[in-house]
C-alpha cells in the first residue's frame, strides 16, 4: 500500500536558523518558507537526492508544533510521510485493520498541495505517520 518515503518532518523553534544549518553547514538545497495556516505551521523543504526533510515551525499559539516543542524543547522528529496512490483507499484499508486516523478522516491539502492524512503514533511504533496521495 505505501509507496516511497516522501519526507521526514522535524519540528524546530527557529526556521531560519534550522534552514541555515542544512543550507550552509550541509550544503543542501533549501526552499523558501511557506505558511500553512490550515495546519498551524510554516514549512521549509530540504531537498535531498532520495527524499526531503520538512522543517516545521509553529504558526501561532494554537499550533500542534508549539505543543510538540513544549514537550521537546530542542525540537526533533515530528512525523514521517509515505506516499500512497489512493488516499481514500489507504484510509479505508487501514481503518479496517484497526489503525486510527487522526481528525475526522477527511483528507486535507498538505504543504505539497496534495491530499494528506495523519495516523495515530500508538498504532505505528510511536511514530506519527502522514500519508500523502501522489
Amino acid at each position: 500500500m505505501i509507496g516511497r518515503l516522501n519526507h521526514v518532518a522535524i519540528a524546530v523553534k527557529d526556521l531560519a536558523k534550522a534552514s541555515a544549518v542544512y543550507r550552509d553547514m550541509l550544503g543542501a538545497k533549501v526552499s523558501g518558507a511557506v505558511a500553512q495556516p490550515d495546519h498551524g505551521v510554516t514549512v521549509v523543504f530540504v531537498e535531498l537526492p532520495n527524499t526531503k526533510i520538512e522543517l516545521l515551525e509553529p504558526l501561532g499559539e494554537g499550533s500542534p508544533i508549539a505543543k510538540f516543542l513544549e514537550k521537546n524543547a530542542d525540537g526533533g522528529m515530528h512525523h514521517i510521510c509515505y506516499e500512497v496512490d489512493d488516499i481514500l483507499d489507504a484510509r479505508d484499508r487501514l481503518k479496517a485493520t484497526g489503525a486510527r486516523v487522526l481528525g475526522d478522516g477527511t483528507p486535507r491539502i498538505g504543504a505539497h498541495g496534495k491530499p494528506v492524512l495523519f495516523l495515530h503514533p500508538k498504532d505505528f511504533a510511536g511514530t506519527l505517520v502522514e500519508l500523502e496521495q501522489v
